[in-house]
């Protein structure tokens, strides 16, 4: 089941992490141009049921998937696609307006 988490706990699981995960930012590529959370791939949330785009995500469906957005709404649609495709650890880390760390431009 979905969980949202706030930037602090994202970052926290991100830099602890055992397991794999990935980031995915579920925004528009021109948005993801101008500057994303580093090591996210980008997969944006109008093309995630589209075919070409499942290769971006893991084979592996209790990958942990780590979703943002601009502000929080995309994120959470996307998180809901996820788990529609079989995903077990989905989480909501809302927008990147809300990140107070390094963001890669």
């Amino acid at each position: 089941c979905m969980k949202v988490i706030s930037a602090e706990v994202g970052y926290e699981m991100m830099k602890t992490a055992k397991e794999p995960f990935v980031l995915l930012d579920v925004r528009h590529a021109a948005e993801y141009e101008r500057g994303f959370i580093p090591g996210a791939v980008l997969l944006d949330n109008d093309g995630i049921l589209r075919e070409e785009n499942l290769d971006v995500l893991p084979e592996d469906k209790e990958t942990t998937l780590i979703v943002y957005c601009r502000s929080g709404r995309r994120s959470n649609i996307s998180a809901r696609k996820l788990e529609a495709l079989g995903y077990t650890t989905v989480y909501d880390m809302g927008g990147i307006l809300d990140w107070p760390y390094e963001i890669e431009r």
